[in-house]
Formats: structure tokens, C-alpha cells, sequence
């Protein structure tokens, strides 16, 4: 049987927004375990350094390295790719970084920005991300995966909007691709209670809240959502893309 066009051999090269924290170092950690060399990258060097180190330590190897850069800052993201070309074409490039999430402004003007820094976090880094290493992935075969939410999905305030936005810009990515033989496709995550993302948020009543709707009956777990990007990313979704992977216990139901 011949391997799917671009098949990869050996190491790949990935890259993970958002790589210090959260879902993103869950990422980074679960892909570095398989053998990639992995680059993370977000706005506090400390923060990527400790995860790096951390993660580095378990492998006994030097399977992560880190590039700091506000992903909102075009120049920036330019020299980061720029940076990673250089050591050949990238593989995988995982566009996680994101947060935030919806409340209302005190009045229009508090709105308005509130509003404008949700789509900077969210929609604006991710844009700004695949469009620079656009011609620096493996051709054929990278992968491009970017990080929705249940909100996204089935509606959540302007949190929600903006993951919508991310979904959308993935199908489109997924056609524009799919002739260089890279696939393209979303997370789409639930409730994963130990992320950044919940913290100081979480009652006993919000965590009830979240865990009654799903069909299995508990949170899920950063390594479950590495598990379902390393799928995404490895040879067994060769024909997988322009997909919304959800990956939330039930929550929400997928409709064919």
C-alpha cells in the first residue's frame, strides 16, 4: 500500500500558538511524546521557557523550543516564521492561541472595546499566524489545525462569535489548501475545566452547569484534546479536512 501524498518520515516540525499554557502546552506535549520537534510560542518568555524546560525534562531530549512574540503584532508573527523557516518546511502548525471571554461593557464605548480585543485574541493572531508560515508549510502534506470552541458551535455571546469566525475561516483555508495537499481543520473544544481559560472562574455551581449537558457525565481533560489534535495532525486524517472536530463529552451533538 503507498503511503498518502506527503507522507512524513521521521521528526516532524510543528508549531504551537499558545504553546506555554493550557490546551496549547497539552499540545505541544503530546506531539513532542511522538517525536516531533516542537516550536511554542506566546507573549511571556517565562512562561514558554518553564513549559519547554518542563516538558524537555521528561523526554530527555531537547524536543521543545520556544520564539516569544505578541501574535497580534504583524512584524512580530512575520519574523517568528520567518525564524522557523529557516530550519526548513514547517508540518503542523497549530493556531490555539485564544481566551477571553464575553461579558458585557459598562456602556457602548467599554463594549466596543471589549469586543475589539476578543476578535484581537482570537480571530486576528490566528489570521495573522497562518498567513505567515502559508508558504513555509510542507507541501504536500502539513496540516493545519485551529482551535474553535463549543461556543463557536452552538452559540456563546461574542466569545462565541469569534470561535465562530475561526471555524469559518477554516473552511475556507481548507479549500484554498487542499490543491497544495494540505488538510485543514478545527477543535472544537467543551468543557475543559484545567486551562487558564477557567481560572478563578470556576463554582461549584459553573462546573454543574457545564458537566450536566454532557452524555458522559464529567469535564474532559487537556490530554484529550492533544489525543484528538494528534489525529488531526497525524497519517491516519491524510483525508481529513475542512472538519469541526468536536471534542466535548456530548455536549454538543455533531450534525452530518
Amino acid at each position: 500500500m503507498t503511503e498518502p501524498r506527503g507522507h512524513q518520515v521521521g521528526p516532524r516540525r510543528a508549531v504551537v500558538t499558545g504553546g506555554g499554557t493550557g490546551l496549547g502546552a497539552a499540545i505541544a506535549e503530546r506531539f513532542a511524546t511522538d517525536g516531533d520537534d516542537v516550536v511554542i510560542t506566546g507573549r511571556r518568555p517565562d512562561v514558554l521557557a518553564a513549559t519547554a524546560d518542563r516538558i524537555n525534562a521528561s523526554l530527555g531530549r531537547t524536543a521543545v523550543t520556544t520564539h516569544a512574540c505578541d501574535l497580534a503584532e504583524a512584524d512580530q508573527v512575520e519574523a517568528l516564521a520567518a525564524a522557523v523557516a529557516a530550519r526548513g518546511p514547517v508540518d503542523v502548525l497549530v493556531a490555539n492561541a485564544g481566551g477571553g471571554t464575553t461579558r458585557a461593557g459598562a456602556d457602548l464605548a467599554e463594549t466596543a472595546r471589549l469586543t475589539t480585543d476578543l476578535f484581537t485574541l482570537n480571530v486576528l493572531t490566528a489570521v495573522l499566524t497562518i498567513e505567515a508560515f502559508r508558504p513555509h508549510l510542507r507541501r504536500p502534506g502539513a496540516r493545519v489545525i485551529t482551535m474553535s470552541s463549543i461556543a463557536g458551535v452552538r452559540g456563546g455571546g461574542t466569545y462565541g462569535a469569534m470561535k465562530g469566525a475561526i471555524s469559518s475561516l477554516t473552511l475556507g483555508l481548507a479549500a484554498e489548501l487542499g490543491p497544495d495537499g494540505i488538510t485543514v481543520n478545527a477543535l472544537a473544544p467543551g468543557f475543559v475545566p484545567d486551562t487558564g481559560f477557567w481560572e478563578g472562574r470556576l463554582t461549584d455551581a459553573a462546573v454543574d452547569q457545564r458537566v450536566r449537558p454532557t452524555l458522559l457525565g464529567r469535564a474532559g481533560l487537556p490530554s484529550e484534546v492533544a489525543d484528538a489534535a494528534a489525529y488531526l495532525a497525524g497519517p491516519g486524517a491524510a483525508w481529513t479536512t475542512g472538519q469541526i472536530l468536536q471534542v466535548n463529552g456530548g455536549a454538543s451533538l455533531g450534525r452530518g
